[in-house]
């Protein structure tokens, strides 16, 4: 008996669940006629006999034949290249209909991993409320971590989004982690002091396993703890050592000179980073080493850019290119030190690390800590951010140079120029305690800290850098509640670099934060002619100001804990005339130390390359090492004008 060869028999069969019956009259069928409904059945068989890519497939030929289920077909082509991995071509055809995507949280939800993904946070914004919306906690969670990799001080949807988020989920701990991250952007003290508390808590019963979904970054600046920085993991690819054995065998050609590769987004000259390595891509030795910057800065911040930057060495635009268009660029160039300069901070490219790229991979500068899940040989640092003890929360291994692990450019940043008091409208005989750090880094024990050390000492104002209007009321606010009146409490605003560099030394003295000290910013105060104080920390992110401290040679700026900071700074604040000679010294110290001697650290770092590449060529794994210092200057190494 011949089977009947129409859709409608197709149909049937389907609806019977014979399958593979009906396979084979669609197949039968489509010789004859090829229209929408016909594909859309294919595509539904073809998902039951388990073939999914045939069945994305069908569902994109039935929506390209039109129809009133087109969009339908459509959408369900996407779901499954979504689902079987096939992500950049999920996120073509989601290209189509993004109107509607931005209506129906499922999709929302796969266009937006798939960009979150490509690290291209701003661009899953506009899908941030469908998200919001959803009763999915997924889809809850993903909008909520859109809102803290876009950050928008201007804003206020944000903190509100994980607010209603953790008002739905009361007892969940990844997402009271996120409202944290917000509550810190926006100094927001109160709702620090309610939730820290039963982090903390949890945590001290054992419960560790929602950290994961905490950003390596922000886990930072609420804990101390190398073990528990370790653990967060948000976003962060995907990552097995394997990979570092891959690369290891992989064959690479070396060359005389050696080839480092920096990868950045923060490629231009008014950059933090930039005002920190700029003078070290200067000086790089040509003879021994090419150097080439892999540059995924956005268009606009470039277009502010005024340095030549081929002086800093070749730079290659690796914006557009995808993961593995950037690798193939890196392995044809044969790099042979790749240097993340980015870490766990927006706008990275970590992604391509865990694709062999280099025979050696390096983090260094721009993430105080591991770069969790990340496949890097080496972390660059010294003996104080990486001290021994911190070893066994590393994958990499500890590359440590002898004075400092931060350079620091004296070429292109210029020194402060005077000013008075009264131009910026500060009291003329008060002591002034500044905070130039950013508000994240400001914890509620800071301000009860700052609180107690103002009410030691009665002749004196605390002046606090803030980001936005939110924080400096709740700054005030908190200090208010501690008993420090109003009219001792002063702010500032952001200025143009080199207008703030000039205000800074009209302050007494500098008060550091815990657990993130002031990295580009104590540098900043010690360049300036403020003496920064801090005390010692228990990771690599606390422990910065120390390192810059010794460069400097300023050691007695270095308490042993809290309690010592709180009873150095009131001494300070009673005896203002203790502070001259250590001013004195840091403008001796300013064109002498190693701190701000660029060239020097540039053979330090250089040194560690040839050691990485050395270790590398002789077939030895990597480990950890030291390198020694240079010789001491016995004159400036440079004179600048004032």
């Amino acid at each position: 008996m011949l089977t009947e060869i129409s859709y409608k028999a197709a149909s049937q069969q389907f609806r019977n669940g014979n399958y593979t019956t009906s396979l084979a009259t669609i197949n039968r069928l489509l010789d004859v006629q090829k229209d929408a409904r016909t594909y859309m059945l294919l595509a539904r068989t073809l998902q039951q006999l388990g073939h999914k890519a045939e069945a994305a497939q069908s569902y994109l030929l039935a929506s390209e034949l039109g129809g009133q289920h087109a969009d339908d077909n459509l959408i369900d082509s996407i779901r499954i290249y979504f689902e079987i991995g096939e992500k950049e071509k999920a996120l073509a055809l989601a290209n189509r209909i993004l109107p509607k995507i931005t209506r129906d949280p499922a999709l929302a939800y796969i266009v937006a991993s798939l960009l979150m993904d490509r690290n291209q946070a701003r661009l899953a914004r506009v899908f941030k409320t469908v998200l919001m919306r959803s009763n999915e906690l997924e889809h809850m969670r993903l909008g909520a971590r859109i809102s803290l990799y876009t950050w928008d001080i201007f804003d206020p949807s944000d903190i509100e989004t994980a607010r209603v988020l953790l008002s739905r989920l009361p007892n969940n701990n990844s997402i009271r982690l996120m409202y944290l991250t917000f509550s810190r952007e926006h100094s927001k003290f109160d709702a620090q002091e309610r939730h820290q508390p039963i982090i903390d808590a949890a945590v001290a019963a054992g419960d560790t396993e929602f950290l994961r979904w905490d950003g390596t970054f922000f886990n930072l600046h609420w804990t101390g703890d190398e073990h528990l920085n370790q653990m967060a993991r948000s976003n962060t690819p995907t990552f097995s050592p394997q990979m570092t054995a891959i690369r290891h065998q992989m064959r690479h050609r070396w060359s005389d000179k050696i080839r480092i590769g920096y990868v950045s987004s923060d490629l231009f000259d008014q950059h933090a980073t930039m005002k920190l390595i700029r003078r070290i891509f200067e000086l790089h030795d040509r003879d021994r080493f090419e150097i080439t910057l892999f540059c995924h800065t956005e268009e606009k911040l470039l277009r502010a850019n005024v340095a030549d930057r081929s002086q800093w060495g070749t730079v290659v635009t690796v914006r557009d290119m995808d993961d593995q268009q950037f690798v193939n660029e890196i392995r044809a160039r044969g790099i042979d030190i790749l240097v993340d300069l980015k870490g766990h901070t927006t706008g990275n490219r970590t992604n391509i690390f865990n694709m062999q790229p280099a025979p050696i991979q390096v983090g260094w500068l721009g993430f105080p800590g591991s770069t969790v899940n990340v496949d890097l040989d080496y972390v660059v640092g010294d003996k104080y951010v990486l001290p021994d003890s911190s070893k066994p929360h590393y994958y990499e291994k500890f590359c440590r140079l002898p004075e400092t692990y931060q350079p620091n450019d004296p070429v292109n940043r210029p020194l402060a120029q005077a000013m008075t008091r009264k131009e910026v409208g500060l009291p003329e005989d008060a002591f002034i305690y500044a905070s130039f750090n950013a508000n994240r880094k400001i914890t509620p024990r800071m301000m009860d800290v700052w609180s107690d050390i103002l009410k030691a000492t009665p002749n004196s104002v605390i002046w606090i850098l803030t980001n936005n209007s939110d924080g400096r009321i709740n700054i005030q606010k908190k200090l208010l509640a501690n008993g420090v009146p109003a009219k001792r409490i002063l702010f500032m605003n952001k200025l143009h670099f080199e207008h703030h560099l000039n205000r800074i030394p009209l302050a007494d003295l500098g008060l550091d934060t815990f657990p993130v000290n002031g990295h580009t910013t104590t540098s900043e105060q010690l360049w300036a002619g403020l003496p920064v104080l801090t005390y010692k920390g228990t990771n690599f992110a606390s422990r910065v100001s120390e390192s810059l401290l010794n460069a400097i040679d300023l050691p007695d700026m270095i308490a042993e804990d809290e309690q010592d900071y709180l009873r150095r700074a009131i001494e300070f604040g009673n005896n203002p005339e203790m502070l001259k000679p250590l001013r004195k010294r840091l403008e001796d110290n300013r064109l002498r130390s190693p701190l701000f001697d660029a060239e020097r650290f540039c053979r330090h770092i250089e040194a560690a390359y040839v050691t990485m590449v050395d270790r590398a060529k002789q077939g030895l794994k990597p480990d950890h090492f030291d390198i020694a210092a240079l010789p001491p200057r016995t004159e400036p190494f440079m004179e600048k004008a004032d």
